[in-house]
């Protein structure tokens, strides 16, 4: 991967359909979330087609699946499907994985796997469909002992989720789960382990704000909202205390970074800390350029 070359780090693409056609999520959960984020272009492209989409706009993209099959009774797309594929197209993917914290020891011995035999690179959670508070000890953190260990990224979803939104009792999604807080005790209890909280953490977004500025290992993702509508009080912290720990993401497909960026180039970001949210702080994250 040519990094000085790429425009753009993309942080939040999402692999939703598996070279069979099989998909993470149930049809009824798919086209609502289409619906709720007016989705543009193709709502289920295949690795390989999202690798395309990066690679004509000179940018990269971090991609993973979603795990939460005793939550939805739906499998995953594989994770070693996914890091084949990145690797495949390792000029532009960087793979990802995720694992469903009910998987227990079995799900902790895939995690070391999945790093040490397939690249990967940082462990995707959804607290609101995966049905489990971050901060469960019982839960969570022997996937989080793993993840520290090799150095690799814990990325969570906060805030509202638009999967569920519309369908009858949100699909049975709980959106308590994906309260920033709750990660503030996982920064704690693992002081090492590098974080980003995704998404503008509506309903918490001075919880995400308070997090990422206490905590040196917490970073925050912009994706799954267009930043016309970025909160005020996460532009000024990206514009300062946060400029080296905010991230370009666009949760492509349901949001194409071509919209994002759009949106982007009017908010009135600082031309020195531009750069930096677009690609800089997240090559450093990554490991992709010297600290």
């Amino acid at each position: 991967m040519d990094i000085e070359a790429l425009t753009a780090i993309d942080v939040h693409t999402h692999a939703e359909v598996s070279s069979r056609g099989h998909s993470s999520l149930d049809d009824d959960l798919h086209d609502a979330s289409s619906a709720y984020f007016k989705v543009e272009g193709k709502r289920k492209p295949t690795i390989e087609e999202t690798a395309a989409h990066y690679r004509e706009r000179n940018m990269a993209a971090v991609i993973f699946t979603v795990d939460a099959e005793s939550a939805t009774g739906t499998a995953p797309v594989p994770n070693e499907e996914v890091a084949e594929a990145a690797a495949a197209n390792a000029d532009v993917l960087i793979p990802f994985a995720s694992i469903d914290p009910f998987r227990g020891k079995a799900g902790i011995r895939q995690a070391r796997r999945l790093v040490e035999e397939y690249g990967v690179k940082g462990f995707k959670f959804h607290p609101s469909i995966q049905g489990f508070f971050p901060n469960d000890r019982a839960v969570a953190y022997g996937l989080y002992e793993v993840i520290e260990e090799t150095g690799t990224i814990a990325l969570f979803h906060t805030g509202q989720t638009g999967i569920g939104a519309g369908v009858p009792g949100g699909g049975g999604i709980r959106l308590k789960y994906s309260n920033p807080l709750h990660v503030d005790d996982v920064a704690a209890d693992f002081p090492h382990l590098k974080i980003i909280l995704a998404h503008p953490s509506f309903p918490w977004q001075d919880e995400a704000l308070a997090v990422a500025t206490h905590k040196p290992g917490v970073h925050i993702d912009l994706s799954g909202w267009s930043p016309k509508y970025f909160p005020p009080q996460l532009v000024q912290y990206a514009n300062t205390l946060l400029k080296d720990k905010v991230l370009f993401g666009s949760d492509f497909p349901v949001l194409t970074p071509d919209r994002w960026l759009a949106d982007f180039a009017k908010l009135p970001i600082k031309d020195e800390v531009r750069p930096k949210i677009l690609k800089e702080n997240a090559a450093r994250l990554l490991g992709l350029t010297k600290p």
